[in-house]
Order: C-alpha cells, then sequence, then structure tokens
C-alpha cells in the first residue's frame, strides 16, 4: 500500500486521473480495480487487526471514489466540491424560466399521462428526459472543463431535478404496468 498516498487525497489523484469532467470509463475501471487489488482485505488475512482496518478504509475509500465519478452528475457535484463550490441544490432553487416553465409542461405530461392510464405517452415522455439529459451532460460537461463553475453549478441543480423527475416518470410507468 506505499503507492496509496493519503485517504483524504481527491477521488482523481487516488486513481491518477486528470482532474476534469471528461472522464475514459476504460481508465477509471482499471485505475479502480488497480487499487482494489492493493487494499483487498484477502490480501491482509494474515496481517495484524490495525493493518486489516487500515485496509478495509481503503478499500471503502476506492469504492466511494469510484462511485462517485462513475456516475457523471456526482462526478460534476463532485469537480465543484473541489473547486469550493457547494452545488446547493436543496437551498438554491433559483432556475432559469424557461426552465421552470419546461418543469411545468413535464409535470402537466406526467398528470395527464397517469390519468388517462397511458403508458406509451410516458414511455415517450421518459425518452424525452434521457434525451435532455444527454444534451445537459454535454453542455455540463463543457463548463467543467472551461472553468465556469457557476453556470456548471446551475446546470448540475437543473439536471438533479431531470433525474427527479425521469425516476418519477418510471415509478408511474410501474405502478400502471404493475
Amino acid at each position: 500500500m506505499a503507492s496509496l498516498s493519503s485517504l483524504s487525497d481527491s477521488h482523481f489523484v487516488l486513481f491518477g486521473l486528470p482532474e476534469q469532467f471528461a472522464l475514459d470509463a476504460a481508465s477509471l475501471d482499471h485505475a479502480y480495480r488497480t487499487v482494489q487489488a492493493q487494499v483487498h482485505p484477502d490480501r491482509f488475512a494474515a496481517a495484524g487487526e490495525a493493518q486489516k482496518r487500515v485496509a478495509m478504509q481503503w478499500a471503502t475509500r476506492a469504492n466511494e471514489a469510484y462511485q462517485t465519478l462513475r456516475d457523471p452528475l456526482k462526478r460534476a457535484t463532485y469537480l465543484l466540491h473541489l473547486r469550493g463550490l457547494d452545488v446547493g441544490a436543496e437551498n438554491n432553487t433559483a432556475m432559469e424560466p424557461a426552465f421552470l416553465m419546461q418543469q411545468m409542461e413535464w409535470r402537466e405530461a406526467i398528470e395527464d399521462a397517469v390519468g388517462a392510464k397511458n403508458v406509451d405517452a410516458l414511455d415517450a415522455l421518459l425518452a424525452e428526459l434521457r434525451d435532455d439529459e444527454r444534451v445537459r451532460l454535454a453542455k455540463l460537461g463543457a463548463l467543467l472543463d472551461s472553468g465556469s463553475n457557476q453556470p456548471a453549478a446551475e446546470a448540475v441543480r437543473q439536471l438533479m431535478f431531470v433525474e427527479r423527475v425521469a425516476a418519477e416518470v418510471d415509478a408511474q410507468i410501474e405502478r400502471l404496468e404493475g
């Protein structure tokens, strides 16, 4: 475990990856497997309790870092955190008027489709939300990698909302099909 420096290193440092939004998934997977191989508890079966505990801390740390970097929205939030910005999704709900209008349209579409028990309409809405999410993620990546942190934080908040609406649509589809 000598090559692992500090439990408090950033996730990017832990995996030897550049601190940016654009991330090569294969490189992340490889780096994760490498770190996990170094700290896997089985390697420390004959070690003392203290060494086993440290290995477990590293394994847990590697898992958390991997889960964060693997998910684009969590990775964006984490990058902003490293840059000293709290996304503040809980208490910062200010949104662009156009996005607020879009939210209302989605909500109405969900209500109408659920009222009509129209799973096809919900499927179409879910596809629209996933497309919207892809476009927003691409824009978010460009904002983050160019250092536009405040607009990136706003984009993260919007994406969190899109994800919540998509999850709601998913739940309604399951309910109607169940």
